[in-house]
């Protein structure tokens, strides 16, 4: 499925006039694999985003409590419409009555590395393993890092799931353990929730 047809749930929801939301046609993010990104949203209810570059999309999970280092902990998270590369570096406010209005910013980012394999022990395409609603991969970012699975435990008839975040492997010495998402500062810009939403607000 082409890009263009991924989006367009993403596209519906939002009106490029008013948000500054990017509407993908940027060509997104290079460099040495595919990435990651972690956002916090402080939307209706606060939360995390996590999002993963899979072909040309980031597919993207709404984490209410965000991703732990903790292999002890495992994070709900539901799926959430696939979004443009170039969300990667989207930070800012999306204005009130938008899809989602609230602020953005850019928590964690990064590549990561595939590791899903079939029971043979050969490597299964990223995609595929997300159909098959198992998948495990090892993110290299500022913040996280070392190896995680997303494992959906249910999935109804209507379209409805939930997975879990799980880190897998011992926790690192130097975690990060999840943060306050109040005083949490942007991986990006080095700016809090609340310093994004004042600058945006003297705009």
């Amino acid at each position: 499925m082409a890009a263009e047809d991924r989006l367009r749930t993403y596209r519906g929801r939002r009106g490029f006039g008013r948000t500054r939301e990017p509407s993908g046609r940027a060509a997104g993010a290079g460099g040495d694999g595919p990435r990651f990104v972690v956002q916090i949203h402080d939307a209706r209810r606060m939360h995390f985003d996590f999002r993963l570059q899979v072909g040309d999309v980031l597919k993207s999970w709404s984490v209410p409590k965000g991703p732990s280092d903790d292999p002890g902990d495992k994070r709900l998270a539901v799926p959430t419409e696939d979004h443009p590369l170039d969300y990667e570096d989207f930070e800012g406010v999306i204005p009130k009555g938008e899809y989602g209005g609230g602020t953005v910013i850019v928590w964690d980012r990064g590549t990561y590395e595939p590791l899903s394999h079939d029971r043979g022990g050969r490597p299964v395409d990223f995609a595929e393993s997300l159909e098959r609603g198992h998948a495990t991969f090892r993110l290299r970012g500022a913040k996280l890092r070392g190896e995680y699975a997303l494992t959906r435990f249910r999935g109804g008839a209507d379209g409805e799931e939930s997975w879990l975040l799980i880190r897998k492997g011992p926790a690192r010495p130097d975690a990060h353990g999840t943060p306050d998402p109040r005083r949490a500062r942007s991986v990006r810009t080095g700016r809090t929730l609340a310093q994004v939403a004042a600058a945006e607000c003297e705009r």
